[in-house]
């Protein structure tokens, strides 16, 4: 029995290896991406994953964004391709 757990031991160590340096940092940066895209709001300037800079003109419910390129250029965007938020616009005070 201690010869088969023996066996084992190397495979085990090699997964929980592999888990805390490549699986579990992996989720942590899904976690923090579906933050970034949840949190977007009007005014953010964003950078797609396409290399294209733009402002949030409109976030819609359907997971798209309307994103404005340039001065009366607008495009929708899917929110998950949006690789960086450059700036943050301040929430409205009430």
């Amino acid at each position: 029995m201690e010869s088969a757990i023996a066996q084992f031991l190397p495979l085990i160590l090699i997964f929980a290896i592999m888990y805390f340096l490549l699986i579990r940092p992996q989720q942590q940066k899904v976690k923090q991406h579906k933050a970034m895209v949840e949190a977007l709001r009007r005014g953010d300037q964003v950078v797609t994953q396409g290399g294209l800079i733009g402002k949030v003109s409109k976030v819609k419910d359907e997971g798209e964004l309307e994103v404005e390129l340039a001065e009366g250029v607008r495009v929708r965007v899917v929110k998950s391709t949006i690789a960086q938020v450059l700036s943050k616009t301040e929430p409205a005070k009430e």
